[in-house]
Order: structure tokens, then sequence, then C-alpha cells
């Protein structure tokens, strides 16, 4: 009997990171991505809007890919693909929702002509090529997720998608582990692919419709006040809940923030969101209305500058002022690495008068990830034969292997791969089998991959340190200066205070470069350029303890 054709695994991101989420399975020359998402920056990130995965290893084999799955609506997992598709065309797989939200991007970048949106419903069997394609009902914090069996000549991959096991969640919806019970008795699960964002929380994540109990007492607490709500605005269910507890105090419901403006009235279209159009306002209309009767559901949760709550921080609102008579409540938690965004936007909203209510002084929030006990369930459930965590940083998939282990997948069988790791199933079992391009995509405003890690270290020395421009002119024949040197300095001393210094930074270089117009003055401005580097580099750290960015500007008169 010949061997089954080989399936590789290619990782491009989500693994060791929060976002970025993408990964390829490739088979009898057919890829199939599961995910194409992206990342939001981190502080040391100076000018990026977005990180995305690098893309190289997939422009290459474009021909190959029968389609993407976006397994929820998440832009971690579904934000890249409005780049992608400038340069690629394949069809992308998904729930209703999860397609309508991954829509907005690629309708924006005015690339729907290069997609084609294949919807699937839960427990829908489609295949890809060569892929059989199993669509498994999860839950999670954004509706109608899925995770995926993917049928392949080397047996089912099951990609656990983003998850929680919420037995009471809003729609009614669990995530179905009867399903994933079949396939570990019936063909078993060859390889699992599971998130583990929150593998290193012991115990159960709380349900979600437990914030909804938490929400109605604080809008009892609070009668009488304006009360402003935070969440994703793809957190369809939090939303529920916020319009539910604000009808049940007779508030009327407005909504602001493009994004969460744009959500509600896509998921009451699509019958995900109920909220009678007698307690739906525009933004516009509730500024003069009586404060303990209006509701505002608003962007901002995670404390980005522009957002709509950060702008009423700081007063910049067009639509709201707030004092001392409004409550703000963020019903979410900071991401990793935007707890300072956060805190920012909570100081200025207490500065105002504000009461603030938030994640660390009340249960307004349920994570959409499983905790450990949760993750030890799902093991013992899909019971695989290989295992590799994915999603999550790399503390976090540490634990989530430990709990394989512990949960009775052998040592040998349990992976940790990073992303641009490549590992091949054959008939002899998991091996790793290569390395591809996966570093950072970065986004500055509309250009793409122009930004290199020189680039951004160049910011950061900027933004740290300052600059220092000297200007000069020379005559080579002459061996002279003829003009300069001049010293233009940003963020290095202020030069209407610091006149001495430049003076005698001036002075310096013009020594300098004399002599090396006289020892060698058929060098060129390119050697002299050198020369007023160096030495303006020494006198200012000589002088400052600094090293700001040197800029030398030499030119031939």
């Amino acid at each position: 009997m010949s061997p089954a054709p080989p399936v590789t695994i290619t990782f491009l991101g989500g693994l060791g990171e929060i976002g970025r989420n993408c990964a390829a399975i490739e088979t009898e020359g057919k890829i199939l991505l599961i995910d194409c998402g992206l990342m939001f920056p981190d502080a040391d990130m100076p000018g990026v809007d977005l990180v995305l995965p690098d893309f190289t290893w997939l422009r290459e084999r474009g021909d190959k890919i029968v389609g993407c799955i976006v397994t929820h609506g998440h832009e971690d997992h579904h934000g890249g693909l409005s780049f992608l598709l400038r340069d690629l065309s394949f069809p992308i797989i998904g729930s209703a929702l999860s397609l309508a939200l991954a829509r907005n991007r690629i309708e924006e970048a005015g690339l729907l002509d290069r997609t084609e949106m294949i919807v699937v419903g839960d427990r829908e069997r489609r295949s890809f090529g060569p892929f059989d394609c199993e669509f498994i009902p999860v839950t999670h914090s954004v509706p109608h997720a899925f995770a995926t069996a993917i049928g392949t000549p080397q047996g089912v991959i099951l990609h656990s998608g983003d998850f929680k096991l919420d037995l009471t969640p809003v729609d009614g919806r669990l995530t179905d582990l009867s399903a994933i019970g079949a396939i570990a008795e019936d063909e078993g699960v060859r390889l699992l692919l599971a998130d583990s964002t929150n593998a290193d929380q012991h115990g159960h994540s709380r349900s979600e419709t437990s914030v909804g109990k938490v929400l109605y007492d604080l809008f009892h607490a609070h009668e009488g006040r304006r009360i402003v709500t935070t969440c994703f605005a793809s957190h369809i269910h939090r939303i529920q809940q916020v319009a539910d507890a604000a009808i049940a105090f007779d508030r009327t419901v407005a909504t602001l923030g493009m994004s969460m403006k744009k959500n509600v009235r896509l998921a009451r279209e699509m019958g995900l969101l109920s909220i009678p159009d007698s307690h739906l306002r525009d933004i516009d209309e509730v500024g003069d209305m009586e404060p303990g009767k209006v509701c505002v559901i608003s962007t901002g949760s995670q404390g980005e500058p522009m957002s709509a709550l950060a702008l009423m921080a700081n007063q910049s609102s067009r639509f709201l002022k707030l004092d001392e008579h409004d409550t703000v409540i963020l019903s979410s938690h900071p991401i990793p690495g935007n707890e300072m965004n956060v805190t920012k936007v909570i100081d200025g909203l207490m500065r105002l008068g504000v009461q603030v209510i938030h994640s660390g002084v009340e249960d307004v929030h349920a994570t959409g990830h499983a905790k450990a006990d949760e993750l030890k369930t799902y093991h013992s459930i899909a019971k695989p034969q290989w295992f590799i965590p994915v999603h999550g940083e790399y503390r976090h998939m540490v634990a989530h292997a430990a709990i394989g282990r512990q949960m009775g997948v052998p040592d040998e069988r349990v992976l940790l791969c990073e992303d641009g790791d490549q590992v091949t199933l054959t008939d002899q079992g998991l091996t790793r089998s290569g390395r591809v391009p996966a570093g950072y995509l970065y986004v500055d405003g509309l250009g793409i991959g122009d930004v290199s890690h020189g680039v951004l270290r160049d910011r950061k020395v900027l933004a740290d340190e300052g600059v220092v421009v000297v200007i000069a002119g020379v005559d080579l024949d002459a061996a002279t200066i003829v003009v300069g040197p001049e010293v233009i300095t940003r963020g290095w001393v202020h030069a209407a205070e610091a006149e001495d210094l430049l003076d005698e930074c001036r002075a310096v270089v013009a020594k300098e470069l004399e002599q090396a117009l006289v020892d060698d003055p058929t060098g060129g401005v390119e050697a002299l350029a050198r020369v007023v580097r160096r030495s303006t580099g020494r006198f200012v750290n000589a002088r400052t303890r600094r090293k700001p960015m040197i800029v030398p500007v030499v030119m031939e008169s």
C-alpha cells in the first residue's frame, strides 16, 4: 500500500503573540489558509498603524490557495485579508457574520472583486480542493465562531478557533463538544491546533450571561445619571446585555463611534441583536435628553487615542461633554500592551468628575477564551494523537503544552512552534520540516512593508534623543569652508537656550572639517560628511552624554 500524501502546516502568525493569526495547510499542491489577521502596534513601533504577517511565502504560492477560512469576526483573524488580496485572489469562507465583518475592510480597499464570500453554517461540511472541512460551533466573544475539522490525506486536523466553554451563552449556541467527540471516536483527531490565550489561568471562565446581571445592578445603582458603556464593537452579545439593562430602566440607547454604529446596524439586520426602534436614537439627539434616560454604547474600550471614549475624556468630543453627573462603564479588559492607554483615559475621565467602573472594581467583563480547566475538558474529548498549542504569547503556549501532556498526549507528540515554523504530517508522524519568512510587515499610512526595523530604530532615536543637523558648504579646489557649518537641532537641546553650546559645536566641527580639507582635498563631499558626523557625535556625547541622530549635509560650492 502506497503512503498517503504528506500534509505540511506553515505558521505565519499568532504563535508567540496576540494577533496576526495565520496558518497554511498544504497537501497535494493545494493550500488552505486558516485566518489572515492583523496586530495593532506596540508602544515601541512609533508611526506604525498596523502589523501584518509576512506574506512573502504565500505570494510565491498564490496559485495554490483554494481558500481562507475565517474562524470568527475579530480583526486579528481577518484584518490582513484586505492587504493580501491586493496581490492574490482566493475565496473566503466563514459564517455570515464573520464574512460581513471581514467584508468591511475589503470593501474599503476596493478588493471585493478579487474574492468570493462563501457562507457556511453550523455543522456544514464543504470540500475545498483536497480538504474536507466541517464547521463546528464554538462560543467566543463574537457570535457564530467556528472550530474547523479539516479532513486531509493524513487524517483530521482540528483547529479549535478562539473559544470558551460557556454553558449559558447569550444566544444559546454552545461549543459543540458532541461533534468533536464524534470525530474523536470515529476517524480520530490526528493533530489538534488549539487556542492557548488563557492556558496559564486556573479554573473556568465566567459565562457571558453573568456580565448581564452585573450590568443590570449597575444601571439600578446609577439611576438618574447618564451612563456611557464601552466594549468591543464586535461583541454583539455584550452590546445586547448593555441594551437589555438600559431598556429595563427605560433608557434610550445611542451608539457612538463609526464601528459601533455600523456593527449594531449589521447585527440588527441579521437578527443577531434585538433593540426596539422605540429605544434606539441617534447620538445627535441625546445631548439634551434627561441624563437618567440615556445610555450611550461607545467604542474606545482599549483607550485608543482617537476613539470616541478618548475624545470624551479630553473634552474633544463634539457629541457629549461629560461631567460629575455621568457614569462610564468600561465593559472590557485591556489587551496586553494597551494598559497605559486605558489608564490615561480613566484618569482623564476622573479629572472631569466622571464615575468610572471597570473590570478592576466590578465584574463587568468575561473573557472569550478558555481557561485551564476548560482546555482539559476539550483535550479529554478531542483525544488528539499530536498537539501544537497556537494563538498566544509563548508563555501561554508553554502552559497549554503542559496541559496537553497532563491530559495524555505523549511528551514527544507535543510540539511547541513559533511563527515561521513548518511541520509535516506523514504516515510516520509529525516532524519539523523547515522555516519560512515570518517577520513583521508594518503598515504606515498608505505604505505597506516600507517600514523596516531600521526605520523604526531611527524613529525611536528621534523620539528619545532628538536630531542634530550640521550643514556646511565647501570649495574643494580651494580646500576651504565657504558656508557654515550651521548646527540645527530638534529634541537635543533647545536652541534658544543653548547658543553657547551650539557655537562651541560649530567651532569644533569647523576645525576638524578644515583639517580634513587640508589632509585630503580630493576625498570628496562623502568623506567630509563622515568627518562632520564623527566630530559632531563625539562633541555631543562628551558634552551631554546623549546620542541624538546626526545628519551631516556637506555641499560643494
